[in-house]
This record gives structure tokens, sequence and C-alpha cells, in this order.
């Protein structure tokens, strides 16, 4: 990266945009250093299966946010079919006094409604609508549109000459980080075929991540493997996209906002990955010797989060099948979520438990500054006041006394 180069986009410093499928983990995103988070409402979002916000918590998670100055974004990016309108009309008329930052879409006719109902909104367009060249991003732009989010098909160089050809103050969003969509830009039919749910309007069973063989028509029930090994056969089946090593490059592209997937994960997940990603970003900012110089942190704290392996999708080129295909179904999960601290009284963190541990078991706190404190478990006691020496039963309210002092909001895991 050129020293002109990295003048010209430290101008305009890249946000880091965290998902959030509820209110407790937008706070969680916020906490641990996004810039901005983006959510979905009850409807007309494509992540149906997630939480997801009533109208009052994306007030409160919109309060919340500005309070630690970051933004909040909206998603209602669906393809709408005729009987969605006078709905999504409705959920307009309530989105815009939300206090919201912006609102994505993807359907030409939704953004119409947009701009109708809510003309004061900030509008971004999503992947969905298949953002691949300049003249698409000016058209937007010329439509009032403030942000486009690429195509995940487009590769840096590409991403790079539509950064030149569009206005300065046109934003481009890209995703720097999560599960990737074997479609076009995520527009995929398997689900709405093999299960009647339409991935278009949020309610994807992801079958790519299903097993395949395939059958000849004169040989009903006779399963043929396509190149299989002992695993299986996982042909739809991606990687996820992981561009921690790649800060500088995203940043030399001229991308504006680096976004990581995720709507329907944990709070450990959107910690993990917002807290990592925020140190690397900032320390790429104060200097490339220290992104340098931190890069094994970064990684081996981003391979602490649930994942299917690492790729870089598309963006140094066409890549072949082995970079990008994941060749099983099941996550890599090294550590495990035991809960967030809500509250600390007197020596005793108090939190809802989500997996089990144990009296004398080395638990590991997630610090806000990146840093991992190993805490031992002293003594644990129920709701009612009664000791346990382990908690087998998720969701249980908990009162912890451990070694280590932690504050509210500590994200609490441990090793598998």
């Amino acid at each position: 990266m050129t020293l002109d180069m990295k003048k010209e986009n430290k101008r305009r410093k890249t946000e880091l945009l965290v998902p959030a499928g509820n209110l407790e983990v937008l706070k969680v995103a916020v906490d641990y250093g996004a810039d901005a988070v983006y959510i979905g409402g009850e409807a007309y979002g494509l992540r149906a299966k997630a939480d997801n916000f009533t109208i009052e918590e994306m007030k409160n998670g919109a309060q919340y946010a500005h309070e630690h100055n970051a933004k909040v974004y909206v998603t209602a990016n669906i393809f709408a079919h005729n009987y969605d309108i006078e709905g999504i009309k409705a959920y307009f008329s309530q989105l815009k006094d939300t206090g919201v930052d912006a609102v994505l879409v993807s359907d030409p006719g939704v953004f119409s409604l947009a701009k109708q109902m809510m003309p004061d909104m900030e509008l971004h367009i999503s992947t969905q609508a298949n953002n691949t060249n300049y003249l698409t991003f000016q058209f937007w732009y010329d439509m009032g549109v403030k942000r486009v989010v690429t195509a995940r098909e487009l590769s840096l160089d590409e991403i790079k000459v539509i950064r030149k050809k569009i206005p300065d103050d046109m934003e481009i969003e890209s995703f720097m980080h999560g599960a990737m969509c074997i479609s076009y830009s995520g527009r995929c039919l398997l689900s709405n075929y093999f299960t009647g749910r339409d991935a278009n309007k949020g309610a994807c069973t992801h079958p790519c991540r299903w097993k395949y063989h395939i059958v000849e028509e004169t040989r009903p029930g006779e399963y043929m493997p396509v190149n299989e090994d002992d695993r299986g056969t996982y042909i739809f089946n991606s990687k996820d996209l992981c561009m921690i090593e790649h800060i500088p490059e995203m940043i030399d592209a001229g991308i504006d906002s680096f976004k990581i997937e995720g709507r329907m994960k944990t709070a450990l997940y959107v910690a993990t990955v917002a807290r990592t990603y925020r140190k690397a970003i900032d320390d790429f900012y104060t200097s490339e010797e220290q992104y340098l110089a931190n890069m094994e942190y970064y990684k081996t704290e981003i391979a602490k989060c649930t994942y299917r392996q690492f790729t870089t999708g598309f963006y140094f080129g066409k890549t072949d099948s082995e970079s990008q295909i994941y060749d099983n179904n099941t996550y890599i999960k090294n550590y495990i979520y035991i809960g967030m601290v809500k509250s600390v009284e007197d020596d005793f963190v108090c939190f809802e438990q989500k997996n089990k541990f144990s009296v004398g078991e080395e638990l590991e706190a997630m610090m806000f500054d990146g840093e991992n404190v190993l805490c031992r478990v002293l003594e644990i006691y129920d709701e009612n006041g009664l000791a346990m020496t382990s908690a087998p039963h998720p969701k249980q309210k908990l009162r912890v006394k451990l070694d280590k002092t932690l504050v509210p909001g500590i994200i609490i895991r441990r090793k598998e």
C-alpha cells in the first residue's frame, strides 16, 4: 500500500459494521468495538429465523448505539411479492421514527416505497441487488442512495475501479468476514425448491450445507457420490470468508465499511469478531508495522469463534473450488459460550449461564480492550442461593465468585 493511498484513505477511516440478531447482541457489538450495527425487524429482512427487533427494541438499540458513538442500520432487503406491499408500507411508517441511521433495501419497488414513506431516511443498497459494476453504483447514487454493498463475487481490483469511477461521497460497503453463499450474492433458490421456504424472504433452511449424491434416471435408489471422500460430498458448502490478514488491501481498494456476516450468531461470536477486527483496524491506522506485529494475535483470536475453515473468497480473483468449498457440514468450535456478566454484586458476577461449567474450572473473560483474563471459578450459587459444584443446565441465573474482578458486559467463555 503506497504512502499516498494510505493518507487518502485515512481521510475517511473505514467503518466496522457488525451484525446483531437481538438487543442484547447489539449492545455486545457496540461494547466490543463496532462503529455500526445492522439489525432486522420482525419482517422484511433476510434472517427471519433470527430473534430480530420489535419497533420498541429498535428505538432502544438506536439510543444505546448513539450514546456510544455508534450507528444502527436496519435490513429490509427481501424481494417483495404483491402481498408484501401493504405490510411494508405500515412497517416503514413505524420504522422512520425509531432513530435508526439507515435502511438497507434490495428491491427497486421497496426502494421507491422507502423514499416515499421515509423521505429523510438514509438508504443503502444490499448485496442482494447484485451490485457488480460502477454504472450500477452511479445509478443508485443518482437515485439518492448514500451507500451500496458490493456483490460478493467482486475482486478487490474490481472494487478499486468502482471507487475511482463513482463520486467521492458515495460509500462502498463490502463483506469482511463470515458465511458465504454458493449462489449469486446470496440469491439462492435451493431452500425454496426443497422445502418451500424462500431464502429471498428470510426463511433459508441452508440446504447448501447438506450432503449430496446423484441418482441416474433408470436406476432409482442407487445413490452415486460426486467426487466423494470419506466424509461425503458437500458441493454447495462454502468456507467462511476471513480477511483479517488483508486489511491493507481492503482499505487500498477504497472500501468505506467492513461488514461482518452473521445476524443469527451468538453474543460470543459477535464479541470475538468485533473485538478482533476492531483491534486490527485500529492497529493498522496507527501503523502498518503494528498491524503486522500483532497478526498472530488476530489469527488466534478469530479462530476462537465458530467457523467453517477460512477463505478469501473472490477478493483476489477467481479461485479453484478447493479454496472455497468446505468438505464437511460441521463447524469448527474451539471455545464455548458461558455467559455475559449482567451485574456485579459484592464479590460475585451475575449472569445467565449458556453452557456447563464447574467449580475449580478455568474460564476466560474477554476484556473490551482485547486482553483475555483467565478466571478460576471459586463458588457457584443458583438464584435461590443454593450452592452448586457445577452448573449443567442452560439459562440458569447464577451468582459466581471468580478469582478476578470483572465488570458488566464482559463475555465469559471456556476452551472446548
